[in-house]
């Protein structure tokens, strides 16, 4: 498939499988309870593990993932994107997308809009080239992350900096809390704040704090391990929020659940979530609001 019809029906589907239900809520009983069940289908797509009881809790294998190879673009969705659709698969609360991409050398994603969504990306190797409408021009690199508030609309493009070598980022989408934002653009090195063997925060809905900020009461911690490790993480919000975690790297244990590189695992009416690690384990953690 051309770029250019990728990205149009990429696009048009992730728009018409969450972005309507986004909507402020009508006036009358009846379009308030069309609306509250709209906000309850963002809020809970997703099947729980019926394997675990103290919890609510859903399991995605990496192996379960969409996956589509255009050749200048290898990528796997966990929620569903382009041409991979499951009803069952459409969002974690207000993620609505975790692209795991893999860009060839040269090549990437052309300029093409986006309004209303708080969109992250993590490169994981290599540099990406990013340009946009609101005249940013930058290279995102392997240890930084980038946020951009789309609001009322931007368009931006993507590219992989280097020609002799691919490029692989996460890409994240999430619902703002507020429509109509002005659109806004940051990103920061993530060397200074790191710290080994513990989860230090690189993403949170307060401008003054830690990492970087986006419109949504919504916190991202990262996690490189070097050794074995037991260690807890605390919801912020937990009567509000769930937690996503996704493996970039190695093996790891959340509340007694194995997981393996690119597993994802959601949990949520929980305040609290035990991990154990191994060396050479990296997780991503995205405590995120269940419904708006």
């Amino acid at each position: 498939m051309k770029r250019k019809s990728f990205l149009k029906k990429s696009l048009l589907m992730a728009a018409a499988g969450a972005a309507a239900p986004a909507l402020t809520a009508k006036s009358s009983s009846d379009e308030k309870s069309t609306y509250d069940k709209l906000m309850n289908k963002v809020g809970f797509n997703h099947l729980p593990n019926k394997e675990v009881k103290t919890m609510n809790t859903v399991l995605h294998r990496a192996q379960t993932r969409g996956h589509a190879n255009h050749g200048w673009l290898d990528t796997h969705h966990t929620f569903s994107f382009a041409n991979y659709h499951n009803p069952e698969r459409m969002n974690f609360g207000l993620l609505r997308v975790l692209n795991d991409d893999v860009v060839a050398g040269g090549m990437g994603f052309g300029t093409h809009p986006h309004d209303n969504m708080e969109i992250i990306s993590i490169p994981l190797e290599g540099d990406l080239e990013h340009k946009d409408s609101m005249g940013n021009r930058a290279v995102i690199r392997s240890g930084e992350i980038q946020v951009m508030s789309a609001g009322t609309g931007i368009f931006h493009s993507e590219y992989n900096k280097n020609p002799d070598k691919d490029v692989k980022f996460l890409q994240i989408w999430m619902f703002p809390n507020k429509r109509d934002v002005t659109p806004r653009y940051d990103q920061i090195p993530l060397n200074q704040i790191a710290e080994p063997n513990k989860f230090y925060q690189v993403l949170s809905p307060n401008q003054n704090d830690q990492g970087v900020w986006i419109h949504q009461n919504a916190w991202f911690h990262l996690g490189e391990f070097d050794q074995a490790k037991e260690l807890t993480y605390e919801l912020k919000s937990a009567e509000t929020n769930g937690l996503y975690v996704f493996v970039l790297e190695g093996d790891a244990v959340a509340e007694g659940q194995e997981l393996s590189k690119r597993d994802g695992y959601g949990m949520w009416n929980t305040d609290k979530v035990k991990f154990e690690t191994k060396p050479g384990t990296r997780l991503l953690l995205m405590e995120v609001p269940m419904i708006i």
